[in-house]
């Protein structure tokens, strides 16, 4: 098991979460004003219906903005052999952004914003993460 912090799985996050591990990237669509969005939630952002469904991401984006932590600070602990690493927001094809780690790059300092990912689901202690990689 790691021991790094991992999501917790919620009923509304579940199919998310099955999603990646079987290496899909689900993303919620409301059957109601047909709005796409992510993260899961249990109702919808743009009209509030509770009519959601799940649809299959392309898992092409591009990198909407990006960080690189390069201290651990306060608990975090648990990421500090792994540090640098690339943590951005992608934009996925289908309009919604999603937060993920970036790999596929020989330094962090070769990531731009604007470079083309796709979507890589990331075994880290038995549970499956949405990472992205260089495409």
């Amino acid at each position: 098991m790691s021991s790094r912090p991992l999501p917790r799985v919620q009923e509304y996050t579940k199919a998310f979460w099955e999603g990646v591990k079987s290496g899909k990237l689900l993303i919620q669509r409301c059957r109601s004003c047909g709005s796409y969005q992510h993260y899961p939630r249990p109702g919808c952002a743009s009209c509030g219906s509770r009519d959601l469904g799940w649809v299959e991401s392309s898992g092409r984006g591009r990198i909407y903005s990006l960080t690189v932590p390069r201290v651990v600070i306060g608990d975090q602990k648990a990421f500090e052999a792994e540090i640098p690493y690339v943590l951005a927001m992608v934009d996925l094809e289908e309009g919604v952004r999603i937060l993920a780690r970036v790999t596929g790059y020989s330094r962090p300092e070769e990531v731009s914003i604007g470079d083309q990912v796709v979507f890589e689901p990331v075994d880290v202690g038995g549970f499956h993460l949405p990472y992205f990689k260089k495409a």
